[in-house]
């Protein structure tokens, strides 16, 4: 099953928003959501690099295979 984290509603209100109460529970939720771990450990280590900057994220720092 593919992921569908690259086109959520809730993480582009994010990007335009990232205080919006959306945003923030987004922001919130990926800490812990499974099928973000599975998008995010399947990207290459530069895109998760990235998504690290962007998104203050710092959980998974070693890549899953």
């Amino acid at each position: 099953m593919e992921s569908k984290c690259s086109e959520c509603s809730m993480r582009a209100k994010f990007d335009k928003n990232s205080k919006s109460f959306i945003g923030r529970f987004w922001r919130w939720h990926i800490n812990f959501c499974p099928g973000w771990k599975a998008y995010f450990t399947s990207l290459s280590l530069e895109e998760q690099t990235e998504l690290r900057k962007k998104y203050s994220f710092n959980k998974y720092t070693e890549r899953v295979y």
